[in-house]
């Protein structure tokens, strides 16, 4: 019906002009004539075709804004948990859906959620995997060396860490510690660390909210550290710290260190080989008491003022504030004869490097 809206703005465009008596619609009924619908029937029929094709235009449209966006979608997937909006950021735009696994819900630890974006008529389905950790020692963090960290201090109360294609935050501290959230995005999809960094803190600000302990939403993270980069290791200065040292090891393997650019809320080393993959040294300092339940230490003596409150790890505190240290060593023994002097170099050095008072 492309003539009939030509002929309407044709006839339009001349009852406009200064001195043409003929109005609009004895100009359109002249046009009607001009293309053969001279009987009221056969008018009909063309204005009941002109309403069908602006219906499947419209039709058309409603089926693309809700195959290609989320606009008839919910402001909310995981139980009210995850932000359709920030979904979207995260993985593009598209109708934002969800799938639970377990018993139980996202905010009670119970279970964990799939939370999905699909564009198109054949789903092109991206997703992230969204769950609530309750953590109580530093081995989780351990091989978070790489990550980019923020800080509470810095970004309004968000702490935690991010990758390209995974993030964790912590909830707030009225929540009690041990508790975070975590997003990986999945199918090999990397949408970046600050987006899913801003996705675990809302995250995290949201189920605060359905336990009770979310006083005030926490801004997104706006400032992250860079990310650690993997180097040679240096065995005068481990870590970087100056103090923590490895013996020589003529004729060994290659060995490379990854560090974190940044102390809060977490420090953490890893030493690693190529010739030997499955094995690595991994220094760990978590600095933010949200980090982990609290533990109790074991009645027996320590090193200074540490305790032990595993085989692997020690607590202290460092300017009144509960910190942990980790050393664990899987493989590459010859690094570390002596477990004793090793822990001494690592608490006295870590200490140090984050500001605290002497531990020893």
């Amino acid at each position: 019906m492309r003539w009939v809206d030509a002929e309407m703005k044709k006839t339009q465009h001349a009852a406009d002009q200064p001195g043409d008596e003929n109005t609009v619609s004895e100009r359109l009924d002249a046009a009607l004539d001009r293309r053969g619908f001279t009987t009221r029937p056969l008018r009909v029929r063309a204005a009941v075709a002109v309403v069908a094709v602006t219906a499947v235009v419209a039709g058309a449209g409603v089926f693309l804004a809700d195959n290609l966006t989320n606009a008839f979608g919910p402001d909310s997937v995981c139980d009210g948990t995850v932000s359709a909006d920030l979904l979207n950021d995260v993985l593009g735009p598209g109708k934002v859906s969800d799938q639970a696994f377990g018993d139980g819900h996202l905010r009670s630890g119970s279970a964990f959620c799939m939370a999905k974006v699909s564009s198109g008529v054949f789903g092109n389905e991206r997703s992230v995997t969204v769950e609530l950790r309750k953590n109580s020692d530093l081995s989780v963090v351990a091989n978070d060396s790489e990550a980019r960290l923020f800080a509470a201090s810095a970004n309004g109360g968000a702490s935690g860490a991010a990758f390209d294609h995974r993030a964790w935050a912590l909830l707030p501290e009225a929540c009690g510690s041990g508790q975070r959230v975590t997003v990986r995005a999945d199918r090999g999809e990397r949408p970046g660390a600050e987006k899913l960094a801003a996705l675990a803190a809302s995250t995290a600000d949201r189920i605060a909210s359905q336990q009770g302990c979310g006083t005030s939403p926490t801004p997104a993270p706006h400032q992250l550290s860079d990310a650690g980069k993997d180097r040679d290791l240096d065995r005068s200065t481990v870590c970087g710290l100056p103090g923590l040292t490895m013996p020589t090891t003529p004729g060994g393997p290659a060995f490379r260190e990854t560090v974190t650019t940044a102390t809060d809320p977490l420090w953490a080393c890893l030493i690693h080989s190529d010739a030997n993959p499955r094995s690595s040294i991994t220094f760990t300092v978590g600095t933010e008491p949200r980090l982990l339940t609290a533990t109790t230490p074991k009645d027996e003596p320590g090193i200074g003022r540490a305790r032990w409150v595993k085989p692997d790890e020690m607590t202290t505190t460092c300017q009144g504030r509960p910190t942990y240290f980790r050393m664990e060593v899987n493989g590459f023994w010859d690094l570390v004869p002596d477990s004793d002097s090793a822990w001494k170099q690592f608490l006295t050095a870590g200490a140090k490097a984050i500001g605290c008072e002497p531990i020893l």
